[in-house]
């Protein structure tokens, strides 16, 4: 069920009018009310012949007249409007089922609270099967205004309390970080328009993209006016940046004025001061093993910074930060990606947006290193090989499972299913990256001995996996890139050890896929070289688990990556 509360209004007899009327396209039928603040007296058009709409508005606006000949100032804001509509497969309710609705929704607005006699004069007006309209005047009969700050919130709570009690579908409880719904206007506009999204989704996806070319917010709002953005800054007397608004070329007013729509109106972490905070972080101070084992490619570096990214989770605005970080790489990755991902890959980023903000605060500094891999990856001019591609992609499946995980663990329902459909958006980018490189592998397999001998090595590296490693159908493939590490001096065992230790395998719908990706780029550098960097990046994770355990690893259905941590400890 659906209560979406409308701006404020000042015409009751218009909106009365709309909801006695035949609809835009004839849809409205046999208009009635079935509630109100007092049915006793109450002119309805829709079953009183000699009642009129101009009697109702009366009626309503009495307190709102009395209002303002006592105050001498005009009350222009005082029509309250809230349409609820059930979902589509829903049962029809009945006009007394429809009241208690409408007292319900009503009480929790603040519109009439419970007990309260001189609360606001509301009526519900049914006009369909599926939904009706709730009309108040905000004044209350003492003359005093109602408190309705935060009414949507208590609103949405009692329609989820309604869907329980009426065994309707149950929708997920809001948590006050998802984006402002396209109105109507805007979707009609769009149509009329023939574009294929409204202008603040439109104008959304063009941020976040420009989000991974900049380092600052005056970079970011130069490079959206480069990309043909109407950008209008809003300054200091100092010349300091205040704010911004944008606007999508074309989208005019009446009087043919570019519209403008300033970033929280976009969505809620497009603001100026969050922007600032996530663009304007420092470089932390780098290990001097670093620089040695520092792989040559953006691609390799994205992946890298993914396999530590558990290490960066040391608490929850740390969590938040990276989860927000890796929105930022998924962007980067959808713009440089071959054209044959793009279209996965651009909807696994639009997909993550939702998953990439909550209530929880993020420490940005935290998340640099990850965000300066997307920022090297939007600035690199060289694709990527097939392997690196492969193995990025798998590393971002990890990471975002790791991200709906800690959204569970945390409760944030629509947070976990944004993360879900990206997660089915990049493994399908990931296999069409990984075919390719399964089949050229493929072609030179070892020989029988030589597989039996690294079969011998996954039974022992893996007990509990190995039936499905052995039996995958790129099982070939993964023996003769563990025979192509063992040339460069590494050994299969102990890379099938690592592999499966930085990625667990019980999710892993193809689990030699994954460890072909994994043992491909961990074997890149020579084997003393991966060895170091693997001591680094243990004593990287001990350094920032030591004050405190990951935040989500002590939360139910996260035990597999609490368990993964312990490992990367043992090794």
């Amino acid at each position: 069920m659906i209560a979406a509360i409308k701006p404020a209004g000042a015409n009751t007899r218009g909106l009365l009018a709309y909801l006695y009327g035949p609809g835009r396209h004839d849809e409205h039928t046999d208009p009635h009310i079935v509630a109100g603040f007092a049915m006793l007296g109450m002119p309805d058009p829709g079953r009183d012949e000699h009642a009129t709409l101009t009697q109702l508005a009366r009626h309503l606006n009495e307190p709102v007249r009395l209002r303002n000949s006592e105050f001498g100032k005009k009350v222009t804001d005082h029509v309250w409007h809230c349409p609820v509509r059930t979902a589509p497969e829903d049962r029809h309710l009945s006009d007394a089922e429809w009241a208690d609705i409408a007292r319900r929704i009503v009480e929790a607005a603040g519109i009439a609270p419970p007990g309260d006699d001189l609360g606001c004069r509301w009526i519900a007006v049914r006009h369909a099967d599926d939904h009706i309209h709730i009309l108040a005047t905000t004044v209350r009969e003492d003359g005093r205004r109602p408190r309705l700050h935060d009414s949507g919130i208590r609103v949405g709570d009692a329609c989820r309390r309604i869907e329980t009690d009426y065994g309707l579908r149950q929708l997920k409880k809001g948590d006050r970080a998802a984006g402002r719904r396209p109105t109507q206007v805007e979707m009609h506009k769009a149509q009329r328009l023939s574009w294929e999204q409204t202008s603040r989704d439109w104008l959304q996806d063009r941020i976040r993209a420009a989000i991974p070319h900049a380092s600052n917010a005056e970079e970011l709002l130069a490079y959206l006016q480069a990309d043909g953005i109407a950008v209008k800054p809003r300054r200091g007397p100092s010349g300091d940046l205040l704010g911004y608004a944008i606007g999508r070329p074309g989208d005019l007013n009446k009087d043919g004025e570019q519209i403008f729509h300033p970033g929280g109106k976009i969505a809620p972490d497009l603001t100026l001061p969050k922007l600032k905070a996530r663009l304007e972080t420092t470089a932390p101070e780098e290990h001097p093993t670093a620089r040695r084992a520092r792989p040559t490619t953006p691609w390799h570096q994205a992946t890298n910074a993914l396999d530590t990214l558990h290490a960066g989770m040391a608490d929850d605005t740390h969590t938040q930060a990276h989860i927000t970080a890796l929105g930022e790489l998924i962007e980067a990755t959808a713009q440089k990606a071959p054209t044959h991902l793009h279209t996965e890959l651009r909807a696994a980023s639009r997909a993550f947006a939702r998953a990439q903000r909550s209530q929880i605060r993020a420490d940005n500094q935290a998340a640099h290193t990850l965000r300066k891999a997307a920022r090297d990856i939007a600035h690199t001019t060289t694709g990527p090989d097939g392997s690196a591609l492969a193995a990025l992609l798998a590393a971002l499946v990890w990471a975002t499972i790791v991200a709906a995980r800690w959204h569970e663990a945390k409760n944030h329902a629509h947070q976990i299913g944004a993360a879900c459909q990206t997660l089915h958006h990049l493994r399908t980018a990931a296999d069409r990256a990984l075919s390719p490189v399964i089949d050229s592998l493929a072609t030179r397999q070892p020989d029988e001995q030589a597989r039996r001998t690294l079969a011998h090595d996954v039974r022992a590296a893996v007990p509990d996996h190995a039936d499905r490693i052995l039996t995958d159908p790129a099982w070939s493939a993964l023996a003769a890139v563990l025979a192509d590490a063992e040339a460069g001096g590494h050994k299969p065992h102990q890379l099938l050890k690592e592999a499966a230790a930085q990625r667990e395998l019980s999710t892993a719908r193809r689990p030699a896929r994954v460890l072909i990706t994994r043992i491909q780029h961990a074997s890149r550098n020579p084997a003393s070289n991966r060895r170091a960097e693997a001591a680094r990046r243990r004593s990287t994770i001990a350094r920032a688990q030591t004050p405190r355990p990951l935040s989500y690893a002590a939360q139910p259905g996260a035990a597999t990556a609490s368990n993964n941590q312990n490992h990367r400890h043992r090794r």
